[in-house]
């Protein structure tokens, strides 16, 4: 990469989760820096996927704390985090979703580079049981003992909470000890990333979409993190012609100066099926 502003250098990640395995080793190779974890920071503070802690503030706001905690706490000048978010998938219906955002920060060069990766692959997932097959039936659909679970007397009470399950006996122990006391209990998958395996995945995907990013600079002043700003509708419809929702073109930009262009038919289409145009089909 030509003019690197951050090869050589120390960078921070902010994870009390393991997810320097996958993060590090992308932007090591790419970036050239030499990733060191933040310790001793409990980013739980901030939210659990659990609930017990709500989250503070957006996903943009918290990944932003973090990155910048770990920075303080090394008393570095780059520095990393990530924060995921779990549920309904915003397009396709019945299905779920883990959104993961990673934040990169330059203090040196002050710039703040983001990057996101949306993904069907997940486990994510949750339910009141009342017997024993049941917890065992939704733990085989979650794909245990390689991911991790959660148990507690129900969704809504986190007075008993057993986190991090990777164990069959251990599962089986605290299941009946949960179903003798209380009828029912509550199971959900562990989404903390070293628990969580596929999660993991997700998070290395995200790593290498911000690596992209951070090594992408701007035509016209060089600074990295020169990406898609802007999706611009339009694509014309198949049968009409008539303009669609669907993208026509993308616009870039820089995160320092004004400096942009567009990209026509950035997913390979020149017309929109008819069936996604509000003429052919209102």
């Amino acid at each position: 990469m030509k003019n690197n502003v951050f090869a050589g250098r120390r960078l921070v990640i902010t994870t009390m989760h393991a997810k320097e395995s996958v993060i590090a080793p992308v932007l090591e190779r790419d970036l050239g820096v030499h990733c060191v974890t933040a310790g001793g920071i409990d980013t739980d503070r901030l939210g659990t996927f659990s609930g017990e802690v709500a989250r503070q503030g957006t996903p943009l706001e918290v990944v932003r704390r973090k990155c910048l905690l770990g920075m303080e706490r090394q008393g570095a000048d780059l520095g990393m985090a990530s924060e995921g978010s779990f549920g309904p998938h915003p397009s396709i219906f019945f299905a779920h979703a883990n959104e993961e955002l990673l934040m990169l920060i330059d203090r040196s060069n002050g710039l703040e580079i983001t990057a996101r990766h949306l993904s069907l692959e997940t486990n994510f997932n949750a339910a009141t049981v009342d017997s024993p097959e049941a917890l065992l039936a939704f733990a085989t659909t979650a794909r245990f003992p390689s991911h991790g679970l959660i148990l507690r007397k129900s969704s809504g009470d986190y007075s008993e909470i057993h986190k991090g399950i990777t164990d069959a006996g251990e599962l089986q122990r605290l299941g009946l000890q949960l179903l003798e006391a209380y009828g029912s209990l509550h199971v959900e998958t562990d989404m903390r990333a070293l628990y969580n395996p596929t999660r993991m995945a997700v998070i290395r995907e995200a790593a290498e979409k911000l690596s992209q990013k951070a090594r992408s600079a701007c035509p016209g002043c060089g600074t990295p993190g020169y990406s898609i700003i802007r999706a611009n509708p339009g694509l014309p419809c198949m049968l009409c012609h008539a303009p669609t929702r669907s993208t026509l073109s993308v616009t870039y930009g820089c995160v320092r100066c004004n400096h942009t262009h567009q990209a026509p038919f950035p997913n390979d289409k020149q017309y929109e099926d008819p069936a996604y145009c509000d003429f052919c089909n209102p």
